[in-house]
């Protein structure tokens, strides 16, 4: 269950990243309410997480399911150049994420 929830908050990480981008300073309301009901419940789902997986994995797959949503989002929406290396660095840093799983 612990699994479940921390990929579900990396994703969550995502949804938050982006919206802060978008929210223009906190200046647009949906952006804003966005970022922060996603970062609440982001973080809780990481506390829940570390209570019974190592932090240190908890905190590297949370960051990297984050980070590789984020870039991959940005690149099918235009808002960032697509390119053939940050593929391969995105599959990359998802094997590193699987890897840490399947570690003792």
């Amino acid at each position: 269950m612990s699994w479940l929830v921390l990929v579900l908050s990396g994703v969550l990480e995502a949804v938050w990243a982006t919206a802060l981008g978008k929210a223009e300073g906190f200046h647009r309301p949906v952006p804003t309410i966005t970022f922060f009901v996603a970062l609440t419940c982001s973080m809780a789902g990481l506390a829940y997480a570390m209570r019974s997986l190592p932090t240190g994995t908890s905190y590297a797959v949370w960051v990297g399911i984050g980070a590789a949503l984020t870039v991959t989002y940005a690149m099918v929406t235009g808002d960032e150049v697509f390119s053939l290396l940050k593929v391969v660095l995105l599959v990359g840093i998802v094997g590193c994420v699987v890897g840490l799983k399947l570690l003792p």
